[in-house]
């Protein structure tokens, strides 16, 4: 038998970037939330600037079983505990482009957003002003329009100078990166240090994730968070149009039964559609909000590169943000690209680097050990250069996330990826390797060399849409089949683009969590 709880108005499941502006916004308007987290509970004052913390951050328990040709490089994108995913992203916070959100309907390609770019940008510009992002909005020639940035740009070191000389070699431009760091003191959170530990989780809050933000404001409006809670299903009533709270095992195995008004579930890209399917009932026999069949579809990821470069100057790398100094997206018009690719891509330049790790000087040269690995990275401390390439994903319906057969611990099916990349983003990056090693001998790099395929970014799978019948969710991220049911997160982006996705799953979410708000009486009759 499971043990029921008292109801609350609105349950979320996730503490991460969605969840914790849904809990806020929520929150604050005089609801009663509470915030269940599948991981562990913890606060700014738990993490700490090191490379073995900072994996203790991602999700490194029994996930996903993958077996599609391409993996969506989980337990990199993934997170575990309060602040999820976003409390060891890079803070690396462009805006999506008026195209991304036209994709079909400018292009013949891909899906279309039920809305415009500027219907999301009074969100974009909100949102921006609650975290104080770094930025200078006229040097980044390629932003759509919106509010300046409320702080100055980023650090930039000899590593950013000395790059950006190489793609003004090539007659391509550079600015300030768009980061969600603080730059000058803000609304009580302190100045970034420039120590490059990032997605060690930022301590001093410096950084703008759930913990240093949304959460704090959550919890100020009396909203309570809970940890270790797996969330097995959502239940619905006898009927099956309406949802009626969720069921979860606590930290012991039990399992609970917690009632509510409505929820948002807000997990993960890949655990909402695991959810929604293993919710399954007598009304809904192939999983909740999927009369479309599509929960589970459209599943993408940003293929990406690492581009190194070894140069005679002092690059000054150990300074500055792990998500890098500079951007430059001349790269991002969608078509006119070299061998026919159709998408975006933009470069992140001058990242911090740390002795090891996914983008340390070890890991940029997995082919070298011994006495010559101990020479590079003497080395690369002083002389090693580095950037990132982000290029789009198109979405393919056959690219999806289903169930497992494979259980957890409780019992319940993990998800099962089947993930490939598609034909334009394959070719999108071979042209950002061409282009990445390009710059860096023209930037004066005596080596220049470029890592493997990685995947950066999780979306899909819950997608929203005008019609029901090709979506799940509607612009207000609103589950067409049950009303009171809600998708936080980039599960519900229709397209990629080949922008990071954090900024604009903050945006959806503040839209649609002031939706959610300003509309109660109806979603909780």
């Amino acid at each position: 038998m499971a043990k029921t709880l008292e109801k609350v108005d609105v349950v979320i499941v996730g503490a991460g970037a969605a969840g914790s502006v849904y809990a806020a916004v929520l929150a604050e308007a005089g609801r009663s939330v509470l915030v269940l987290e599948r991981g562990v509970e913890r606060k700014l004052g738990d993490l700490y600037s090191s490379q073995t913390w900072a994996r203790r951050l991602k999700w490194g328990a029994p996930h996903v079983v993958e077996d599609g040709p391409d993996s969506i490089w989980y337990n990199f994108n993934a997170g575990h505990g309060f602040g999820g995913a976003a409390i060891h992203h890079y803070g690396v916070w462009p805006r999506y482009h008026p195209e991304d959100f036209e994709l079909h309907s400018r292009y013949g390609k891909g899906l279309d957003w039920p809305y415009s770019y500027e219907t999301l940008r009074p969100w974009y510009d909100q949102v921006q002003k609650d975290v104080g992002m770094a930025g200078d909005a006229k040097k980044e020639i390629w932003r759509p329009i919106g509010d300046p940035y409320p702080l100055p740009p980023v650090l930039v070191s000899n590593h950013g100078k000395v790059l950006a000389r190489g793609f003004e070699q090539l007659g391509l431009h550079t600015a300030p990166i768009p980061m969600a760091v603080l730059t000058e003191p803000y609304n009580g959170r302190p100045a970034c240090i420039w120590d490059g530990w990032c997605d060690a989780g930022c301590p001093i809050g410096a950084l703008a994730n759930p913990l240093a933000v949304y959460l704090p404001r959550a919890q100020q409006a009396g909203a309570r968070l809970q940890g270790n809670a797996h969330i097995s299903r959502v239940l619905t009533d006898k009927k099956g149009e309406k949802v009626i709270g969720v069921e979860y095992y606590n930290r012991e195995g039990e399992r609970i039964v917690q009632p509510a008004d409505a929820v948002v579930l807000c997990a993960f890209t890949v655990e909402n559609s695991r959810i929604l399917l293993n919710s399954a009932n007598s009304h809904h026999l192939d999983g909740l909000a999927n009369s479309s069949g599509l929960v589970g579809r459209y599943l993408m990821s940003h293929p990406a590169l690492s581009v190194f470069g070894m140069f005679e100057e002092e690059m000054q790398n150990y300074l500055g943000a792990t998500g890098g100094q500079l951007i430059c997206q001349d790269a991002f018009p969608k078509t006119g690209n070299p061998n026919g690719a159709f998408g975006s891509r933009q470069w992140e330049i001058g990242l911090a680097i740390k002795p090891n790790d996914l983008l340390g000087i070890a890991m940029s040269r997995p082919d070298i050990y011994g006495n010559a690995l101990h020479q590079f990275m003497q080395e690369g401390a002083r002389f090693l250069g580095s950037m990132v390439g982000v290029c789009e994903d198109q979405p393919m319906r056959d690219n999806r996330i289903s169930l497992a057969k494979d259980k957890d611990r409780f019992g319940q099916p993990l998800a099962r990826v089947t993930y490939q990349v598609s034909e334009e983003g394959r070719k999108l990056w071979q042209n950002a390797t061409k282009e990445g090693v390009d710059i860096f001998k023209a930037a004066g790099a005596k080596q220049a060399w470029h890592g493997p395929m990685a995947g950066q970014h999780i979306m899909g799978g819950t997608v929203m849409g005008i019609d029901r019948n090709k979506s799940v969710t509607n612009g207000e991220a609103q589950t067409h089949d049950l009303p009171n049911l809600f998708i936080g997160g980039p599960s519900v982006f229709p397209t990629s683009s080949s922008i990071n996705s954090t900024f604009t799953a903050h945006a959806v979410a503040m839209k649609s969590a002031h939706y959610m708000a300003n509309n109660w009486g109806q979603l909780a009759d």
